[in-house]
């Protein structure tokens, strides 16, 4: 029986022990082998890492033997990487490409195999799709090793190096560590078991960090930095004073944060804080990228400020694109993924995380002080998503309803949709998104009003057509 494997968004997510097996991430490998040998790089090789999900190592040990095998020079992480670390050091050492082993904020159940592109990001649908081309090639053959792991080891053909200190040394560069210090910012971490651990409190000294350990399982909880996942950061910013809280997820690509009262700043927030800073106080230039799930308040900033701004569907390999190619200042999607000028054109939630701690120490503010300030100048915005774990049937027939047009919803008259990606409906201050996930079996709703009571209400009625 030929396996089942599927590509998505940035590469593939599978079911461990089901689809996401030795066997399978080798044929996998194997066509990213066949794909890279004839990069213009290759001979510097191709970067790999990996979470801290169970088998993870192990199953980047598998890629680093398929490509060794193949002749390629790989460079793998000691440790447990962090995406944006995978990320970095496959722009430092210039090679063709990186390979990380995760499966971002999804379930513990669930392990991938992401692809990324020469310049430190993630690599361009043309890229995947290419792969996938080599893996119909391979996918019916067994992938024979003629040399072990052990031996590509000894041989040099596999260099295992030390990712993480790489990674901390270029964050200090970019991060004024020592005006956080002196500022007193008291920071709660929290790495949800993911591959942050242990990161954080090498780059400053932290007053709490939690859930830092080793656990493939996540401890039963979901890796994604949101309020329903993070209760014991919440607990801990209050208990123990801090002026901020900080979680990233599974890889650490994407950041969760909390003010000083424990109250979430979602991504938009975020978004608009980081936009502020660096026109305001930082005089950046540059234009500015947002997923079609990101709030309006970016909009009326670039209108204020005279930016140019993008908007692409959702997925982060739309906004790398437009980092890679243009001067983009700013480019982030709702799901707390953020890259910024100057870092990568890439995620990184730990980067993102000390950069809020930057604002708050350079304005002298709290950060719900920051927050208030931003909404009082651009308007007050709530927003929420949920997630639909359907089936194949009933997504369908959702989606059906959608591509028909409604003219109302929960009561108030459409304005106009826009199918970008999905169906987004506006109505009067606000809007609606609905759309099919590209990695998971789901259906997600994103609503974004005035009140909190408003964008439930709109919720409610998008799911219950």
């Amino acid at each position: 029986m030929i396996p089942k494997i599927k590509f998505g968004t940035d590469g593939w997510r599978g079911i461990i022990a089901d689809d996401f097996t030795f066997e399978n991430i080798a044929k996998v490998a194997l066509a990213a082998a066949n794909f890279y040998k004839r990069h213009k790089k290759i001979k510097n090789g191709i970067v790999v890492g990996y979470d801290s999900r169970f088998l993870s190592q192990e199953f980047a040990e598998k890629v680093a033997e398929v490509l060794g095998n193949r002749g390629i020079k790989v460079i793998l992480s000691d440790k447990i990487s962090s995406t944006p670390m995978v990320s970095l050091l496959t722009k430092k050492l210039n090679a063709a490409g990186g390979v990380v082993i995760t499966a971002s904020h999804n379930p513990a159940k669930y392990n991938g195999f992401k692809i990324k592109g020469d310049f430190g990001g993630p690599a361009f649908p043309e890229t995947i799709q290419k792969v996938e081309k080599e893996l119909k090639k391979v996918i019916k053959s067994k992938v024979v090793c003629k040399k072990s792991f052990t031996e590509l080891v000894e041989k040099g053909v596999i260099k295992k190096i030390d990712f993480t200190s790489v990674y901390i040394e270029d964050i200090k560069s970019k991060i004024n560590i020592d005006l956080i210090k002196s500022a007193g910012i008291k920071i709660a971490y929290d790495a949800m078991h993911g591959a942050g651990q242990g990161v954080m409190d090498q780059i400053l000294p932290l007053k709490i960090s939690i859930r830092g350990d080793f656990n493939p399982s996540f401890d039963g909880s979901h890796p994604e930095p949101l309020p329903q996942n993070t209760p014991g950061l919440i607990e801990a910013i209050v208990k123990n004073g801090c002026d901020i809280g900080i979680a990233t997820d599974g890889d650490a690509d994407r950041i969760g944060a909390f003010d000083e009262k424990g109250n979430f700043v979602d991504s938009h927030r975020i978004f608009a804080l980081l936009l502020k800073y660096f026109i305001e106080e930082k005089k950046m230039t540059g234009e500015v990228a947002k997923s079609f799930s990101v709030s309006q308040i970016i909009d009326k900033m670039c209108k204020k400020y005279g930016l140019v701004l993008h908007e692409t569907p959702v997925g982060f390999k739309y906004l790398c694109r437009l980092m890679v190619e243009g001067d983009i200042l700013i480019a982030a999607e709702e799901s707390g993924g953020i890259a910024v000028k100057g870092h990568l054109p890439e995620r990184d939630g730990t980067y993102i995380g000390l950069l809020l701690a930057e604002i708050m120490a350079t304005q002298k503010k709290k950060l719900s002080e920051l927050v208030s300030e931003l909404m009082n100048e651009f308007g007050w915005y709530y927003f929420d998503r949920n997630d639909a774990h359907l089936t194949e049937k009933e997504k369908n027939r959702i989606m059906a309803f959608y591509k028909k047009g409604p003219k109302q919803i929960a009561g108030f008259p459409i304005q106009r949709i826009e199918t970008k990606d999905g169906f987004k409906l506006f109505v009067e201050n606000g809007w609606v998104l609905v759309r099919a996930s590209g990695t998971e079996p789901l259906i997600r709703f994103y609503a974004e009003a005035e009140t909190p009571e408003k964008v439930e209400t709109l919720l409610k009625a998008a799911r219950g057509v």
